[in-house]
Formats: C-alpha cells, sequence, structure tokens
C-alpha cells in the first residue's frame, strides 16, 4: 500500500503531557484501527481512503491485521484494518491496547452490523485506552435503496456514547477523506496544544464540513 505526504506540518510543541506526544517524541506511529462485523467494509474503506478507488468483489474476508501508512500533521499515522469474524476477536483485542483512535463501522443494509455496535463498544471500552478517539461510521451509504437503518439511528447512538458519526461510503468515496482528517486533526490536537490555541472540536467540524458540501454528502 502507498505512502503519501497529505498534509503540512505543525510546529511548536508544548511538553509532553500525554500518551500520543511521548509516541511522537519516541518516533513511534499514531494508530488508526478499523473495526467491526465482518463485511461492513473496512478494507474497501481503506482502499478507497489509501488508493482513491473501490475495487468491486476483490476482498475475502480479512484474516487478521493490514494496514496503510500515511504521513499527516508531522506525524506517521498508521491505520490498521481488523478482521471482524470472531475468531479473529482476540487478534483484534491485541491491538485495542495501542490504538489512539478507532473508526468503528456498521453497514447501513445490515441491521445486525448495526445491533452489534453496543457489543464492539463494550469490548473498546475494555480493552482500549480511556483517551482513544471513537468515531461511529454508517457505511455503504450509497446503498439508500436498501437501506434498513435510518441515519437518525446512527446519529442517536452515537449521542448515546458521546462519539462523532457520519455515513460514508466506500464505493463513491464521500465523506472517506473527511472521517480519517477528522480524525487525524483531533489526534493532532491533543498532542501538539499551544496556550492561546482554540480547542478542536470534532463534531464542529464534521458539521461545518457538512454545511460546505451541502446535501450531496452523507451525513
Amino acid at each position: 500500500l502507498s505512502t503519501r505526504r497529505v498534509v503540512a506540518k505543525t510546529s511548536g510543541q508544548r511538553p509532553e503531557t500525554n500518551r500520543l506526544v511521548r509516541s511522537l517524541r519516541c518516533n513511534a506511529v499514531l494508530r488508526t484501527i478499523l473495526v467491526g462485523d465482518s463485511g461492513v467494509g473496512k478494507t474497501s474503506l481503506l482502499v478507497q481512503f489509501d488508493q482513491g478507488k473501490f475495487i468491486p468483489g476483490s476482498f475475502s474476508a480479512t484474516v487478521g491485521i493490514g494496514f496503510t501508512v500515511r504521513f499527516a500533521i508531522s506525524f506517521l499515522h498508521q491505520i490498521w484494518d481488523t478482521a471482524g469474524q470472531e475468531r479473529f476477536r482476540s487478534v483484534t483485542h491485541a491491538y485495542y491496547r495501542d490504538a489512539h483512535a478507532l473508526l468503528l463501522l456498521y453497514d447501513i443494509t445490515s441491521k445486525s452490523s448495526f445491533d452489534n455496535i453496543r457489543a464492539w463498544l463494550t469490548e473498546i471500552h475494555e480493552y482500549a485506552q480511556s483517551d482513544v478517539v471513537i468515531m461511529l461510521l454508517g457505511n455503504k451509504a450509497d446503498m439508500s435503496s436498501d437501506r434498513a437503518i435510518r441515519r437518525d439511528e446512527g446519529e442517536r447512538l452515537a449521542r448515546e456514547y458521546s462519539v462523532p458519526f457520519m455515513e460514508t461510503s466506500a464505493k463513491t468515496g464521500v465523506n472517506v477523506d473527511l472521517a480519517f482528517t477528522a480524525v487525524a486533526k483531533e489526534l493532532k490536537y491533543r498532542a501538539v496544544q499551544h496556550p492561546n490555541q482554540p480547542k478542536f472540536q470534532i463534531h464542529d467540524y464534521i458539521e461545518a464540513q457538512r454545511e460546505k458540501s451541502g446535501c450531496c454528502s452523507y451525513f
């Protein structure tokens, strides 16, 4: 998978006060992990983000872990794709602890994948660090004619757990870059803060992008 520099670097770090900054100091990578049931489109989402294309029918179920790397906002952003099947769940658990961000996906055409989100969140709260960034994504938004989960249901669940939410399409690319960019900006804000810097609000950032994009995006 390719590596591309996508965002300009920053300057003026504060003294190290959290594990994000410690990761930067130690030349470690910041990790975002994609999780969710098998078949929700995690691999397709990652390929769309990394390569800017959708490859229909080309992926078998992910076995274990795969990843890509991007340079983002002066740090190395490593994005991991995980297997959704129960038999590989222990492998996924092993990666939670080192995750700085988690993109939790369900398929808007699959009620079971949405119903399982609470179980995934329970696992995340059990195995991941308390400061992990979590974003809920309703994928396959291009398949609205087969929709089983309304957008407001996703929004309501996200509010319940106080996490940002948007609908994405790995096929059309809608909101794919936005999801990863919003997470990267949140990680950057947490790792590099200036005394006079306004607090980055990931919800506000997503809403601003929604207004900028108008009615043609899935939110």
